[in-house]
C-alpha cells in the first residue's frame, strides 16, 4: 500500500512508497511516476533537521545537476582565530563551547549525532570579531531515535572517541558530548587529555579515562570548568551530562561571574603548536594516501584502461 502524503508539486507527479535508505538528514524512498508506471528512487532532504546555523536558502534543479545553496562560511577554523587575538581568556572559552554546545543540542534534538566533532569542524562563520561558531562536516552523522543506544559501527578521530565507541558497545548522542569535553580540554590549556604516538595507549587511556589536571597550567583554571569536563568526560554514557545540561551549567550559563577572565599567554602558545601538529599530521597522511593511490594505479591501470580514461577525460 502506498504511504499517504501531503500533496505537493513532487507528490503530484510521483507516488512515494517504502524505505529504502536513510541518513542523518535524508531519506530514499521508492517512488512510482504516475504518468508512466516508471519506477525511481527518491531521496528526501528534511531541511528541518538543518541546523539553524547553516541554513538551505536555495534548491535548484536543472538538467543534470541539484543545486543546493547553503551559508557561505568564511572566518576559517575557531582554533586557528584563537591562535590569533590579543586576548584569550576562560570566559572566551566558555563562550565557544557554549556556541558548540547549543549546535550540539540543536542536532541532539532533532535525532542526530554528529559522530566526528573535533577542531577541524568548528569553523567561523565570518572574520568579523566575534563571528558565530559553525559546526560542519555531517559526513558521519547518522539519525537515532531518541535515547537509542546500538552498534552503527567504527566512525570518527582518534584522539576524540568514546570509550563506548572504543569498546564497540552500543553507543549514541553522548559520544558528541564525550568529543566536546576533548574540546573544551584543549581551549583551556592548548594540549588533549589523551595523548600517545601508540595509538593502542592512546585508546587504553580514553576507555581508563586515565586524564589529569597538572600543575601548573591547571592551577589557574577554575574548578567549575575542571567539574563540566569531568562530567562530560564520565566513562559511563548513561551518567555523561547531556548537551542541553551543560548549557545549564554555572560555568556556561553564568561566565561572567564564574569563568576566569585572565589572559591565557600559555593556552595560546601551546594551542599554536597543538595547530601546528595536527596540520602536520593532516598533511602527511594526505600525502601518504596520494602515493598509495597513485602506486596502485600505477600497478592496476592496463593500456586499455589508460586509454579508456583518456578517452573519457576528453568528452
Amino acid at each position: 500500500m502506498a504511504t499517504l502524503v501531503t500533496s505537493t508539486r513532487f507528490t503530484d507527479e510521483y507516488q512515494l512508497y517504502e524505505e529504502l535508505g536513510k541518513g542523518a538528514f535524508s531519506v530514499v524512498r521508492r517512488c512510482v511516476k504516475k504518468s508512466t508506471g516508471q519506477e525511481y528512487a527518491a531521496k528526501i532532504i528534511n531541511t528541518k533537521k538543518l541546523s539553524a546555523r547553516v541554513r538551505l536558502h536555495e534548491s535548484i534543479a536543472e538538467e543534470g545537476f541539484h543545486y543546493l545553496v547553503f551559508d557561505l562560511v568564511t572566518g576559517g577554523e575557531l582554533f586557528e582565530d584563537i591562535v590569533a587575538r590579543e586576548y584569550y581568556s576562560e570566559a572566551d572559552a566558555s563562550h565557544c563551547i557554549n556556541q558548540i554546545l547549543e549546535s550540539i543540542s540543536h542536532i541532539h534534538q532533532h535525532d542526530i549525532v554528529h559522530r566526528d566533532l573535533k577542531p577541524e569542524n568548528l569553523l567561523l562563520a565570518s572574520k568579523m570579531k566575534g563571528a558565530a561558531v559553525k559546526l560542519a562536516d555531517f559526513g558521519l552523522a547518522i539519525e537515532v531515535q531518541g535515547d537509542q543506544q546500538a552498534w552503527f559501527g567504527f566512525a570518527g578521530t582518534p584522539g576524540y572517541l568514546s570509550p563506548e565507541v572504543l569498546r564497540k558497545d552500543p553507543y549514541g548522542k553522548p559520544v558528541d558530548i564525550w568529543a566536546c569535553g576533548v574540546i573544551l580540554y584543549i581551549l583551556l590549556v592548548g594540549y588533549p587529555p589523551f595523548w600517545d604516538e601508540d595509538q593502542h595507549k592512546l585508546y587504553q587511556q580514553i576507555k581508563a579515562g586515565a586524564y589529569d589536571f597538572p600543575s601548573p597550567e591547571w592551577d589557574t583554571v577554575t574548578p567549575e570548568a575542571k567539574n563540566l569536563i569531568n562530567q562530560m568526560l564520565t566513562i559511563n554514557p548513561a551518567k555523561r551530562i547531556t548537551a542541553d545540561q551543560a548549557l545549564k551549567h554555572p560555568w556556561v550559563c553564568q561566565r561572567s561571574t564564574v569563568a576566569s577572565m585572565m589572559h591565557r599567554q600559555e593556552t595560546v602558545e601551546c594551542l599554536r603548536k597543538f595547530n601546528a601538529r595536527r596540520k602536520l599530521k593532516g598533511a602527511i597522511l594526505t600525502t601518504m594516501l596520494v602515493s598509495r593511490n597513485f602506486s596502485v594505479g600505477r600497478q592496476h591501470t592496463s593500456p586499455a584502461a589508460t586509454t579508456s580514461t583518456a578517452a573519457m577525460a576528453q568528452e
